[in-house]
């Protein structure tokens, strides 16, 4: 389980295909504090840990990626490769801050950045979401876009935007965002079973 809440930008060194996807990113994390078979969400995705080990003033740690993730996931679009940014975030600990909304690491879809236009400081990005998961999308509710936990700000049909403040643009990946770009979209998990048993009124 994950909140949504970015903690570190992490940097792929290396990716194989050995059955699955091998994948072996660097971070800043303590690599003392990183347990084998331990969750780290990848861009949003859930991952477990099968290796690690110190490198530099950081950690260097290893993950499957399953080719039902792929499917799933914007990784069917376009896969990591060497020098890749993704965004990181250790699983929440009991007692750890809430700081944005419960979010699982299970991708539910794929959205694409159909617009950017400046607001201040901050960056208004317009997505449009898969049909089937857009009922799932409400204005002032929350989303996990890339592992970010973010405030929808408006929706029509498909479609949805959000403003990145400044800070979310310097500690994630954010700042380079661009139009066209696929972003791992999860679902509200308390819209998901509102929904659920509307179906089932």
């Amino acid at each position: 389980m994950f909140t949504g809440i970015i903690t570190d930008i992490g940097r792929v060194e290396e990716v194989a295909q050995r059955g699955d996807l091998a994948v072996r990113i660097a971070s800043s994390y303590d690599p003392s504090g990183i347990e084998i078979g331990a969750s780290i969400a990848c861009d949003g995705i859930c991952l477990t840990v099968t290796d690690r080990g110190p490198l530099g003033g950081g950690a260097w740690f290893e993950v499957d990626v399953s080719a039902e993730t792929v499917s799933r996931s914007s990784l069917a679009r376009k896969l990591w490769q060497k020098g890749s940014r993704i965004n990181l975030e250790r699983a929440l600990k009991v007692g750890d801050e809430l700081g944005g909304h419960i979010v699982s690491g299970h991708v539910d879809g794929v959205a694409e950045v159909v617009a950017l236009a400046a607001e201040g400081d901050s960056t208004r990005v317009t997505f449009r979401a898969p049909e089937s998961l857009a009922r799932f999308i409400a204005s002032k509710g929350s989303v996990a876009l890339n592992g970010t936990s973010l405030t929808v700000n408006e929706v029509e049909g498909c479609e949805f935007g959000v403003n990145v403040i400044p800070h979310t643009k310097a500690h994630t990946t954010w700042g380079g965002i661009r139009a066209g770009d696929a972003v791992n979209l999860e679902i509200d998990t308390l819209a998901r079973y509102v929904a659920r048993l509307q179906d089932w009124g």
